[in-house]
């Protein structure tokens, strides 16, 4: 890529890019309040296995997988994204209040799996207005900027949380009823705000091409993104749920507001890294910001794998947030890359489809690998860690190899 291409100052961003960065930026101040304490909530007080924490944040990814296709593929076929968006984080609203009259995990299953249809539902839609919002070469900033609004309201109902938890319960290690259906009744405010956002401040785009949506998506979006899907596969593969980090701080010894802290720190540095990160893969190329996130990330595993004291989480979770930046928005600035314009809806709801799917599998073996199943006891509160670091670091391996065979022929 071009170096030498010129930067796009923020405020100059199209008005879709800063509707739906406000409406994720409210969003994850709901989402975050409850989802990073929802293990707490099943293990401190409902006594839940890590199997079947596995299997809750597993299923929960994977049920929004199939609609993520149907949805980015709907939106391709009808020409729009805005109101199919707007209808998933409706759901995703209205499933909230219900987190409220938990008392089993079969419960907490239920609304978790229902906010995930929600997400199912927007994603691909919400990611192709998007990139269907910007041109081409300022993708990575638009995809970097809305990572940074997201993980910025991410932090701030992080703070909340930690604020509402202090006031509850201060530094008791567990996290109790009371507090956690304080913190659900207070997300369910900035839940709605983003639908709203999104309703109002949003426009429908133009898209253009009369190319009907695939039926497979794999096979009408291409090689490059069929092997492009393959490597990131095999990262997600060992990319469980961030509910094991949690769990992980929690067990070597970290308060719940300390966890609380702990994950706004992260997003902090998730935010103020995104942007920059995005902007910089515009001009250097997306590839080096993925493998570099990826190499991050690895290291990062290795060390929740053997980490023995708080402090050592705390690092761990700067870092993290780091491959979060790196990464993470520029893999769906390269989905558009890949593929032609009026496929992109088709194309970002099978990214997030399959990732999703993976998802299971990936949350699924953290549990089996950290307490086992039946009896079985597992190899412990590492294995999982471990293992994610190894996935990570082959499929950099891969990525890198990957590239460097599509410029020799290029």
């Amino acid at each position: 890529m071009n170096t030498e291409k010129s930067r796009t100052p923020i405020k100059d961003l199209p008005r879709n890019i800063w509707a739906v960065s406000l409406t994720s930026f409210f969003m994850d101040i709901s989402s975050e309040m409850v989802i990073n304490i929802i293990p707490l909530f099943l293990s401190n007080i409902l006594g839940v296995k890590m199997n079947i924490i596995g299997l809750i944040e597993g299923v929960a990814e994977s049920t929004a997988s199939i609609l993520k296709l149907f949805s980015g593929r709907l939106s391709d076929k009808l020409k729009a994204r805005k109101w199919l968006a707007v209808a998933g984080y409706g759901l995703s609203a209205l499933a909230k209040p219900f987190f409220y009259f938990a008392n089993s995990w079969g419960w907490v299953a239920g609304v978790r799996w229902a906010d995930r249809v929600g997400k199912g539902i927007r994603t691909g839609p919400r990611d192709a207005l998007v990139a269907d919002s910007i041109k081409p070469e300022q993708r990575g900033l638009a995809f970097g900027f809305h990572r940074a609004a997201d993980t910025g309201g991410a932090m701030v109902g992080l703070l909340i949380a930690l604020g509402l938890v202090w006031a509850a319960q201060s530094t008791e290690l567990n996290l109790g009823m009371g507090t956690f259906r304080t913190v659900v009744l207070v997300s369910l405010i900035p839940a709605f705000l983003a639908v709203l956002s999104l309703a109002i401040g949003a426009k429908e785009t133009k898209i253009e091409g009369a190319r009907e949506a695939p039926k497979i998506a794999f096979k009408a979006l291409g090689k490059r993104f069929v092997m492009f899907m393959l490597i990131v596969g095999l990262f997600d593969l060992g990319n469980s749920s961030d509910a094991f980090l949690v769990l992980r701080a929690q067990e070597r010894g970290m308060s719940v507001t300390g966890i609380l802290a702990l994950l706004a720190v992260f997003n902090l540095v998730y935010t103020l890294i995104s942007t920059p990160a995005g902007s910089l893969s515009d001009r250097i190329g997306r590839e080096k910001m993925i493998i570099g996130g990826w190499v991050v990330y690895a290291l990062v595993y290795l060390g929740f794998g053997l980490a023995n004291t708080v402090w050592h989480i705390w690092v761990l979770y700067i870092l993290y947030g780091f491959y979060y930046g790196l990464a993470y928005g520029t893999s769906k600035a390269m989905v558009a890359d890949l593929v032609p314009v009026e496929l992109r809806g088709t194309a970002y709801g099978t990214y997030n489809a399959v990732l999703g799917i993976i998802d299971l599998p990936a949350s699924l073996i953290a549990g089996f690998l950290w307490q086992g199943a039946g009896n079985w006891n597992g190899f412990g509160p590492s294995a999982p860690f471990l293992f994610g670091a190894g996935a990570a670091l082959i499929a950099a391996v891969l990525m890198a190899a990957w590239m460097r065979s599509e410029k020799k022929v290029l």
